[in-house]
């Protein structure tokens, strides 16, 4: 495919019927698997388990389940209107600022403090590869990560961002199963007390644990910007341009709910390897870490992690989790700047400084992108030096980008949409639960944020 990004009649292509023929067409919803598994899982995820023990389980679990309806709203709306995410975004209802629309800066602005989280990650993968091999420092690990990754996405070739994602994520995913078991033989076991506590909701969090629980609420599950990187993929796997032109036709209408469907299994695929993902990495936390009065912080971080690993299997596990983080780490930092490439260069576009519809402007930008990000990760984990207070505050800022995000995903629901694409009253429903419950975490946010500020008690 030359130019996934234009739709003509010649890319038009039926959309398998049976579950057998979609499977070649799954992958977009397993890229942001990659992302979302290594920041959010093994960090923020444990880390909140560390503190908080089981009582704050139920906020992961609705955090992976109520948020992929937004995701779906912006899936949807590529594969109908074949517009890139900032195009969408910039006709949001509003005031513009030059070609930019207020979402598309505003975007823009946030995403000033968001590369604290990736630096998090690129630390941490420099923390790994300094315990398998303590001779090299760590920030010698940092700075030949950094071009390594570089090299591997500024290509920006969406078979490989697919394929090097699926295989990373499936092999930590079979060890942290196996982990998840073997503690179960340990002093640390969980029971079915452990789990009734960590599903009751209706319990609450205690208000020490409110602070990272929100932000593991923002970094778990589908963040704001997966949610926007997610179109991206949709349109380069084919999704789109396979739909054809709008022409509210019987036959496009027939095309564009068959492929849609086609992107609902893939999110719901994926959401389903995301989420017991997350459940696992928690349970750990819980069981292990904060048993133990052990929270992962600073140059320590990994050294603590691995505890999960060695107290449910042995010390032998030590090195096979090292080699499993390094993996899933990567995994993140990789899927992460192929997707902000796209989604900076996107937003350049729309704001006037470059032409992203144009195939060669398009790829010296996201080249260029590929090669700037990783060297600002590093220089801020250099800076800062504590991978999981970085990963936490960009998990804040995550949740934050999410509002605007949901704003976007009920004006494409009731201004864009097509009637003949009309979602089912579930849906709808789920829809609003989901844009509600992240409105309710932006209150709770700026009500903290307030309350830090004043010194109030």
């Amino acid at each position: 495919m030359s130019n996934p990004y234009v739709r003509d009649v010649s890319s038009i292509e039926e959309p398998p019927t049976r579950f057998s023929g979609m499977l070649k067409y799954l992958g977009p919803g397993f890229i942001l698997s990659a992302s979302i598994v290594g920041s959010g899982e093994l960090i923020a995820t444990t880390a909140l388990g560390a503190e908080a023990g089981f009582v704050a389980m139920w906020v992961i679990l609705v955090s992976c389940l109520i948020k992929v309806f937004v995701q779906l709203e912006f899936g949807k709306h590529a594969i109908q209107s074949g517009e890139t995410t900032f195009e969408a975004m910039n006709q949001l209802p509003g005031p513009k600022f030059g070609k930019g629309s207020w979402a598309t800066w505003l975007w823009l602005l946030m995403m000033l403090v968001k590369p604290l989280q990736v630096g998090g990650i690129i630390g941490g993968v420099g923390l790994v590869l300094n315990i398998l091999l303590p001779s090299v420092p760590v920030w010698v690990w940092v700075t030949l990560c950094a071009p390594v990754v570089s090299l591997m996405i500024f290509r920006g070739k969406y078979r490989f961002v697919e394929k090097v994602s699926l295989v990373m994520i499936g092999l930590f995913a079979l060890f942290t199963v196996a982990c998840v078991i073997g503690v179960q033989f340990t002093e640390f076991a969980f029971n079915r007390a452990d789990l009734k506590e960590g599903l009751s909701f209706w319990n609450g969090i205690p208000v020490a644990y409110l602070g990272v629980a929100i932000a593991a609420f923002g970094i778990t599950g589908v963040g704001g910007d997966e949610v926007m990187a997610y179109n991206y993929w949709l349109l380069e796997k084919g999704y789109a341009s396979k739909t054809g032109p709008r022409d509210d036709s019987p036959e496009w209408n027939r095309r564009a709910k068959g492929w849609i469907k086609v992107m609902y299994w893939d999110a719901f695929l994926s959401m389903l390897v995301y989420t017991f993902m997350t459940l696992a990495f928690y349970i750990l936390g819980a069981a292990i870490l904060n048993a133990q009065g052990l929270v992962p912080e600073g140059f320590e971080t990994v050294k603590t992690l691995s505890r999960m690993y060695t107290d449910s299997l042995g010390s032998w596990a030590e090195t096979a989790f090292l080699i499993g983080a390094f993996f899933v780490l990567f995994s993140t930092l990789f899927s992460a700047l192929a997707a902000w490439s796209r989604l900076f260069s996107d937003a350049f576009g729309a704001v006037g400084w470059i032409n992203y519809q144009e195939p060669k402007s398009r790829s010296r930008a996201i080249a260029s992108f590929a090669f700037f990000f990783p060297a600002l990760w590093a220089l801020l984990f250099f800076f800062f030096e504590d991978p999981v207070f970085m990963v936490l505050v960009g998990g804040a800022i995550t949740a934050a980008i999410l509002i605007l995000v949901v704003l976007a995903a009920l004006h494409f629901r009731y201004r864009r949409l097509p009637k003949s694409l009309t979602p089912s009253r579930g849906y709808d429903v789920g829809l609003w639960v989901s844009a509600l419950s992240i409105a309710l975490l932006a209150v709770i946010a700026v009500w903290k944020a307030v309350e830090k500020f004043t010194g109030a008690n």
